[in-house]
């Protein structure tokens, strides 16, 4: 399928690599030290995010699995690719290939990684992959109206912010969330890659 009209068909696990950064298929396996990761800060606790509590750790990732296995989901664990240690994960998500658009969500990494070059380095891989290997037209984020913290990183990132879904999702304590959406189109692309490089660049000198 061209780029003009959407996704390669079902775009399937793979491994992107780079900036110190390796985004694996996320597997079962993983379980034990996503747990690891979660515990760096105790992430679960957070009300505005999705992060396993102890022990939820292997249905999270069998939940991800489904929604790959579903089609509209792909799951990554990222990990320090110079120890090989599990530090969070990430996903593409809510993947509609007939009009080549994808969301990038559900990421979360150890706190002793926040505020590093990780988000960056990963969110690079993560857009190169959709725009130039998969061929979306538009990539969307989404986040709680209280993450603050979340709608900063994203608008780092470049993206523009498209407005907020009143009333639109449960939080994991029974309340109801505002959803604020964001996106980053095609054609936007080439020159935010120039500033994500230019980022990472300056925070390896």
């Amino acid at each position: 399928m061209s780029a003009t009209t959407g996704f390669l068909k079902n775009p399937g696990p793979t491994t992107l690599e780079g900036h110190g950064v390796r985004l694996a298929p996320l597997d079962p396996a993983h379980a034990a030290a996503l747990e690891q990761a979660a515990a760096d800060g105790e992430l679960w606790r957070l009300r505005v995010t999705s992060v396993p509590a102890p022990g939820e750790a292997a249905a999270y990732i069998s939940a991800a699995l489904a929604g790959r296995d579903a089609g509209h989901m792909l799951p990554f664990a990222v990990i320090e690719a110079g120890s090989g240690r599990v530090i969070g994960t990430t996903r593409y998500h809510d993947i509609v290939p007939a009009i080549g658009r994808l969301e990038i969500g559900y990421t979360w990494y150890a706190k002793s990684w926040q505020r590093s070059h990780v988000n960056t380095a990963s969110k690079l891989l993560l857009l190169a992959h959709a725009f130039e290997d998969l061929g979306a037209q538009l990539v969307g984020w989404r986040t709680d109206n209280f993450n603050f913290a979340s709608q900063r990183a994203i608008e780092r990132l470049g993206a523009k912010k498209d407005g907020v879904l009143r009333h639109h999702a449960p939080r994991r304590d029974g309340s109801v969330r505002d959803t604020v959406m964001y996106s980053m189109a095609r054609g936007e692309w080439p020159e935010i890659r120039k500033h994500l490089e230019y980022q990472l660049a300056r925070h390896a000198d």
